[in-house]
């Protein structure tokens, strides 16, 4: 089922108000379009035929003139010759033709008013399709920069992210060298001496006794003088 109903509903169609009542208004605005350009076409295939009709008619018209015309010579033809009665009967003719040109004015009148109306409408219409256009156009154009704007949003969270994730490793990185540094420092003292150690410090204690005891033996042998 169309948008619209009737010709004149395209005409007074608001087509802002449509489109804000629409969850979609880019589907919205094509689907308006699309029969916008459908009527058109409709509109113009009427538009044909109804300018066939005309020209057939004008056709008519100058026919039954022409016969028309016809007649009253032959009338004046009978009234030359003194034949009033053939003059009379003529006049007939030409009476019954003039009530059919009568019947084809109308009609002509008719079709001109009948393409007046359509010339409107299709003018009407066409600028109803060129708003709609517009509109598409200024629909896709700020689509497009939304899109922009969330691809440049997105873009930018990214990099926030990835600029987070980089300081929060440089942190983690700089924990770590303290850490090992704190590490290092203690580093040998909660290890037990290897047993050459162990010997090397027994010797050295015994040469400081050694080297105690001597002098011990000095300072007690000049007390005794």
């Amino acid at each position: 089922m169309g948008i619209f109903s009737r010709m004149t509903d395209i005409i007074n169609s608001n087509i802002n108000a449509m489109l804000d009542q629409a969850e979609d208004p880019e589907k919205m605005i094509r689907l308006i379009i699309q029969e916008m350009e459908d009527t058109l076409v409709e509109v113009r295939s009427s538009s044909a035929r109804v300018l066939a009709d005309r020209k057939t008619a004008a056709r008519r018209l100058e026919q039954v003139q022409a016969e028309a015309d016809s007649w009253e010579d032959k009338a004046r033809l009978a009234i030359s010759k003194e034949r009033e009665d053939l003059a009379r009967a003529a006049l007939q003719e030409k009476r019954s033709i003039e009530e059919e040109i009568a019947v084809v004015e109308e009609e002509l009148k008719a079709t001109d008013e009948h393409i007046a109306q359509l010339n409107g409408e299709v003018a009407q219409l066409q600028q109803k399709l060129s708003d709609a256009k517009a509109k598409q156009k200024a629909i896709l154009m700020r689509s497009k920069t939304v899109e922009s704007r969330i691809k440049v949003k997105r873009q930018m969270h990214r990099e926030a992210l990835d600029s987070a994730f980089q300081r929060f490793e440089h942190f983690e990185r700089r924990i770590d060298t303290l850490e090992s540094q704190l590490d290092a420092m203690d580093l040998g003292r909660d290890v037990a001496p290897d047993l050459a150690a162990e010997i090397s410090s027994l010797q050295e204690d015994a040469r400081i006794t050694d080297e105690l005891e001597r002098l011990k033996s000095e300072m007690g042998g000049k007390d005794s003088h």
